[in-house]
């Protein structure tokens, strides 16, 4: 069994205006899917991504945003001064059970935020994939805020992208990428702190198919630069579609 990172913590020294992203080198996103992709951050210091689904909802990681705390977007002004956009109402999926995450078990970790105000117009919402990944091989896009060197969050805060490839046996419940280049043996392109909850697009870049939810290093060791894990969405769409719904931000089926 893998020995998995959980990605959402890293303190709030992410607002630095030398921040990078991603460990392995991974270049920084400026283009469409920049418009897509959010900074959460929460009032216990943790930082996690989420992607735009609606004006005013974002899609994240179900343990990016767990109860106790309060949760915000984070934005800035044109001057670049950091800005603060409240969240109104945070969706566990109900089959979200934090103990199988610990557990290092496969469950629904995907969460949405109803936001108090739509996002800035520079912004735009990103479609939701309807298939489920099944190739090994197969290439993706992961894009996240996280840090280029774990356990410093002063190199988190900046959105990069890596081009990823899939391990293993893909399905419905749970998608591992890796480094084409390095293979899991050793240190590459992966997620790490504060990439929970990224998005992670078809290689066209068209729609999400799934959300980062834990890392390995090398060879499944503790740490980044090895395994991406993501919690594919093709199973819990219809959640997703009924409750943005009920949010008041219906998305189109």
């Amino acid at each position: 069994m893998p020995r998995r990172v959980a990605l959402s913590l890293a303190c709030l020294s992410i607002l630095s205006a030398t921040a990078a992203a991603m460990v392995g080198g991974a270049p920084t996103e400026s283009g469409e899917i920049a418009r897509h992709v959010v900074l959460v951050v929460g009032s216990r210091g943790n930082s996690c991504t989420g992607v735009a689904i609606a004006r005013d909802l974002v899609l994240t990681a179900a343990h990016c945003v767990l109860p106790g705390a309060d949760y915000k977007l984070l934005d800035y002004d044109a001057a670049r001064r950091p800005l603060l956009k409240d969240v109104t109402r945070v969706a566990l999926h109900p089959q979200f059970d934090v103990n199988s995450m610990l557990a290092h078990r496969a469950t629904a970790d995907v969460a949405l935020l109803k936001l108090a105000e739509a996002l800035p117009a520079a912004m735009a919402p990103a479609a939701l994939g309807t298939r489920v990944p099944t190739t090994a091989g197969e290439p993706f896009v992961v894009a996240g805020f996280g840090v280029t060197v774990r356990g410093d969050g002063r190199t988190g805060g900046t959105l990069r992208a890596a081009r990823l490839i899939a391990t293993g046996r893909p399905g419905s419940l749970q998608l591992r990428l890796m480094d084409a280049a390095t293979r899991n043996d050793r240190a590459g392109l992966s997620a790490c702190t504060g990439d929970s909850g990224a998005p992670v697009f078809e290689d066209t870049r068209d729609a999400v198919i799934g959300v980062v939810s834990w890392s390995t290093g090398p060879k499944n060791s503790a740490g980044c630069g090895g395994l991406t894990g993501v919690t594919p969405l093709a199973r819990y769409r219809a959640w997703i579609l009924n409750t943005a719904r009920m949010l008041g931000s219906p998305l189109a089926p």
